[in-house]
């Protein structure tokens, strides 16, 4: 009876050893790039767990390249912000290395709206409202705009229209024309206050000397 039950026993080791050396898996080079799926732009630094294997984690680089080393048969969580979670098993391969292009999806969120205030507390909101100055009302904005200085202002960087400047030569014509009459009559004698009272002061003078030389 105890030949039988030490047989049984080696029997049932050997099983064991079997079942658990047929049930362990090959260990591979898991290795690969990850892009975006839309862009197929890479993305970098994403953080690769293996989840058969004690979540031992890695993380790819700034090209998205990553490679560890793991089982047959493991699951594989890719991961990053602004993406959805990605897994991928680890199939059988008749080496061992395993290479693998990964696909994220990009993830969008609608985030609630947020209206930001300058404001840190009320108390602060209402020292604010407080100071605040009030504007002018339409009609005082007006008398200010047409004020003689604002005028004047407006009048020394804005640049004349077509008319004004028509208006402007003509005037100056006219003026001149005026001036250059003026000057004219002025330039006769026969116009000229001055030239007539020389002409009759000399007369005058003539004519006493004649009266003394008779």
């Amino acid at each position: 009876m105890r030949i039988i039950r030490n047989i049984l026993i080696v029997l049932f080791t050997v099983g064991a050893v079997t079942l658990s050396l047929a049930q362990q898996k090959k260990l591979v080079q898991f290795s690969g790039v990850i892009h975006n799926a839309d862009t197929n732009v890479v993305v970098p630094y994403v953080s690769v767990t293996n989840l058969s294997h004690k979540n031992h984690t890695v993380n790819a680089n700034h090209q998205g390249y990553f490679s560890f080393v793991a089982h047959e048969g493991d699951t594989v969580l890719f991961t990053s912000v602004g993406y959805l979670s990605t897994r991928v098993i680890i199939p059988r391969v008749p080496e061992d290395k395993y290479t693998a292009m990964v696909k994220m999806t990009a993830e969008i969120k609608d985030l609630p709206m947020v209206t930001p205030y300058p404001w840190a507390s009320i108390d602060e909101f209402n020292m604010a409202f407080m100071s605040l100055e009030i504007a002018d009302d339409d009609f005082v904005v007006a008398q200010k705009n047409l004020s003689p200085e604002s005028l004047a202002a407006l009048a020394a960087v804005t640049p004349r229209s077509a008319e004004e400047i028509q208006s402007f030569s003509a005037t100056q014509n006219h003026i001149g024309l005026s001036n250059k009459a003026v000057n004219q009559r002025m330039a006769n004698p026969l116009l000229s206050p001055f030239a007539w009272g020389n002409l009759i002061r000399q007369i005058s003078e003539g004519n006493k000397s004649r009266a003394r030389n008779r």
